[in-house]
């Protein structure tokens, strides 16, 4: 595999097909793609924001004319770093899962805006909201929904590029869809891989989440476009489903000695992750296993998740770093 920088701005992967990268991959940093062939494009996923989806947009149109006019958009997941900038290809064909369509609103720009003008009364969740969100400027977003959804698969054409969409959720959201073009064996995976930094489970089950891995490891795919982090292959999808097992496996040991999910959290040992990111993730994942464990039907409530998980950045996480 090539020695891929992980610096900001477009990739080419060649033969037409780009990342577009935004370190360091934390909340909110999210990439997304470019598939060109001819005149016809295909762009994966917007960004946070509608001035970073603007950037990116001039950037692409630079390196690649065609890219004036993108044609198709595919959002991955309806995470807000990978659709809010939809309002900015909104002439476009928008594709998405049925999950991803159904939670496209799940999540509102005004919530996260109040959020942050009341940080200093919200105590550790506005710290943790300024910590994660205070880069970005959330002004001026119009939610842009999906045009044309699918269930399961999709094959769509950029020119004489085939690209298979896969819906793999509910996992990492309700509705995970993987891009993959197969004449240049490359795949988009949005959430399903992030690389370096702790994935969250919003949805579940984890069952579905290891099994995109296997799916991803089945394919002939050289080069593998994270959601968050850098451009990877296959031997960093492996890396990645063994972190899920391990999470599951020391959540279900916690689950069974009765401990909380906080305790349970504490007890696991991340020291072969030491350098991913957003190790306070760990707390909501166990949150997250516990709720199947429990065999506990009904949707999560993220907010106090995300609380949560504030507390103990602040409480854990913070001071093993300082220490």
């Amino acid at each position: 595999m090539a020695n891929w920088q992980y610096t900001k701005g477009l990739h080419d992967i060649g033969n037409g097909l780009y990342a577009y990268l935004l370190p360091d991959g934390s909340w909110g940093w999210s990439n997304a793609g470019l598939i060109v062939d001819g005149e016809e494009t295909l762009l994966v996923d917007t960004l946070f924001t509608v001035g970073l989806t603007q950037d990116m947009l001039d950037i692409m149109r630079d390196a690649a004319p065609a890219a004036k006019n993108i044609d198709k958009v595919v959002n991955t997941h309806a995470n807000a770093d990978h659709i809010w900038g939809n309002q900015l290809v909104k002439d476009s064909e928008i594709i998405a899962s049925t999950g991803c369509a159904e939670e496209f609103d799940h999540f509102l720009p005004e919530t996260v805006i109040g959020m942050m003008a009341q940080s200093k009364e919200l105590g550790v969740l506005g710290e943790f909201v300024e910590h994660c969100f205070a880069p970005f400027d959330f002004s001026g977003i119009e939610l842009t929904p999906p045009t044309t959804t699918f269930a399961d698969e999709l094959t769509v054409m950029c020119g004489d590029k085939t690209v298979n969409l896969y819906n793999v959720g509910p996992a990492h959201t309700r509705g995970d869809v993987l891009a993959h073009v197969p004449g240049d064996k490359v795949i988009f995976t949005g959430d399903i891989i992030f690389n370096e930094g702790h994935p969250v489970i919003w949805d579940g089950p984890i069952a579905n989440w290891q099994k995109a891995c296997d799916r991803i490891l089945a394919l002939d795919v050289d080069v593998v476009v994270p959601g968050h982090g850098p451009v990877t292959d296959k031997a960093y999808v492996r890396k990645f489903k063994g972190y899920l097992d391990y999470i599951e496996a020391e959540s279900r040991k916690g689950f069974d000695a009765g401990l909380s999910e906080w305790d349970t959290a504490c007890e696991i040992s991340l020291a072969d992750y030491d350098t991913w990111l957003d190790a306070e993730r760990v707390l909501g994942n166990v949150h997250a296993l516990y709720r199947e464990f429990r065999d506990e039907g009904e949707a999560p409530e993220v907010m106090p998740i995300f609380e949560a998980m504030a507390r103990f950045h602040k409480e854990i996480i913070l001071p093993r770093m300082q220490g």
